[in-house]
């Protein structure tokens, strides 16, 4: 095999798998809808010739394989052509498999919230260490400075996400990973257009778990009940896999204790039970994170422990967390004009709102807190959270929700009532506005905010360039 064709090619995942086996020594090429810097630069630079606009004759009459990525479906020109001329294909995680992930220790991080900057935490952990990871990660970790490279060494760091793997392959992405290690930093209802419920969801973490060899290792998180269920749900095929819980509360394997929460950062240590555990290294040790909230501590504990597992000194572990610099897009300041800080957040669940809220609260605590919410993932433009939502949204000082703009698949019956979303928000004791659009929040936030203010955008989307929008407003 010589030639790949990657369809999609310029998503993050897709783009570093593209370069990884163009390293390799195979001739690649590949299409996308839309080519711009720095992916469309970074490949051309690794000599990859891209093709812009999905057509028949992009696919070279010499392509050995096809990779297809996540948001390719039927009808798209190109997957047509490779079905009909039978040529061999494989979705994204199949080629990482087949290519990349056999015989390696793989480091698998899960779980509704937190799996991004988790799997950043771990692969700059051992990157620290001089270990050279291979990592595919869902966010840019500073620290690394992007979110795939494939490289010789024996680890590779992976956020695996319960989403589907392809239009052709409806089984969760992380079951084709090859799991050493497995962190579940817990499991909600979420992907909405895939899942019907999270018991749903469940059964593939279930599922997960089997593929777990004896010489590897669970970590868990003690106080999810979720997270219980799939452990107890799974225990017989669990007694062929180590499994460790970690959390704040008394009965976890490793307990988060000695918590300590500043403007700059939090601080915590490590309580292990048990005189075999492989976790003892870790036992009465400290950390120190310079992030905030509650959720970052337990990101920075499993994280910790699955380092730990890949043979990390605690001193390691210490001076790696001490020096994180986050991911992009979480909790992300964008900019400070006349006295308004405006802060980027990723968060688009009602758990993920709560928490980036109790956070930025906690690192501006005498501001008053602006929240302006895209609902824009398959599962917050559907009335699911519709109660949710409110009580997470009322616990800023003001919120500011867009309408709901991507909703023609769904029902009336399933889709978020904005405006009764909006009545919940005031009723909680919370001020709320409803905007069309971006330039119609900026221009009602920049008319009420005062210096001292903080603007806390959360969104999976651009939210139609609003930080840049706001910036620029609050300077004029």
């Amino acid at each position: 095999m010589k030639h790949v064709h990657f369809l999609g090619i310029c998503g993050t995942a897709m783009g570093a798998v593209a370069s990884a086996m163009a390293r390799r020594g195979y001739v690649v090429t590949g299409t996308d809808a839309n080519v711009y810097p720095p992916m469309s630069t970074f490949l051309e630079s690794e000599g990859i010739r891209i093709f812009q606009g999905y057509r028949p004759e992009n696919i070279p009459e010499d392509t050995d394989l096809v990779v297809i990525g996540n948001a390719m479906s039927r009808g798209n020109v190109e997957v047509e052509t490779v079905l009909n001329s039978r040529l061999r294909y494989m979705s994204l995680p199949e080629t990482m498999k087949e290519y990349f992930l056999w015989g390696r220790r793989n480091l698998v991080v899960t779980g509704t919230h937190g799996k991004t900057t988790t799997s950043s935490m771990l692969a700059w952990m051992l990157e620290y260490a001089g270990l050279e990871p291979s990592f595919m990660i869902g966010g840019i970790a500073r620290n690394l400075g992007r979110g795939g490279r494939f490289t010789d060494s024996d680890f590779c760091v992976l956020e695996g996400d319960e989403y589907d793997t392809s239009f052709f392959d409806k089984r969760s992405k992380f079951l084709h990973y090859l799991p050493e290690v497995v962190v579940i930093n817990n499991i909600e209802m979420d992907h909405a257009d895939i899942y019907a419920n999270v018991e749903e969801i469940k059964l593939s973490f279930r599922r997960l778990l089997r593929v777990v060899p004896r010489n590897g290792m669970v970590l868990l998180n003690a106080d999810c009940q979720n997270c219980a269920d799939v452990r107890a749900k799974a225990a017989e095929e669990l007694r062929m896999v180590q499994v460790l819980s970690v959390g704040f509360g008394e009965e976890a394997d490793v307990r988060i204790a000695e918590v300590e929460y500043r403007k700059e950062g939090c601080s915590f240590a490590l309580v292990v039970k048990g005189e075999d555990s492989p976790m003892l290294p870790l036992a009465g040790e400290s950390f120190s994170v310079p992030m905030i909230g509650e959720f970052n501590v337990r990101n920075a504990a499993m994280a910790a422990c699955a380092a730990c597992l890949a043979g990390l000194a605690p001193a390691k572990i210490r001076e790696a967390l001490a020096c994180f610099e986050g991911v992009a897009r979480r909790q992300e300041v964008r900019g400070t004009v006349n006295g308004v800080t405006v802060v980027d957040d990723f968060a688009h669940h009602p758990t993920a709102i709560t928490q980036a809220i109790a956070g930025v609260r906690q690192r501006f605590p005498k501001s008053r807190l602006w929240v302006l919410f895209e609902p824009r993932s398959n599962t917050t433009i559907r009335n699911l959270f519709q109660k949710e939502l409110a009580t997470a949204l009322a616990g800023a000082d003001f919120a500011v929700i867009s309408r709901v703009t991507n909703h023609k698949k769904l029902l009336p019956e399933q889709k978020l009532d904005e405006d009764l979303l909006c009545q919940d928000i005031k009723y909680a004791g919370t001020d709320c506005y409803i905007g069309a659009d971006a330039d119609d929040i900026v221009a009602h936030v920049v008319t009420h905010v005062h210096p001292g203010d903080v603007l806390l955008v959360m969104s999976n989307g651009g939210f139609g360039g609003i930080h840049s929008k706001l910036l620029t407003a609050l300077a004029q």
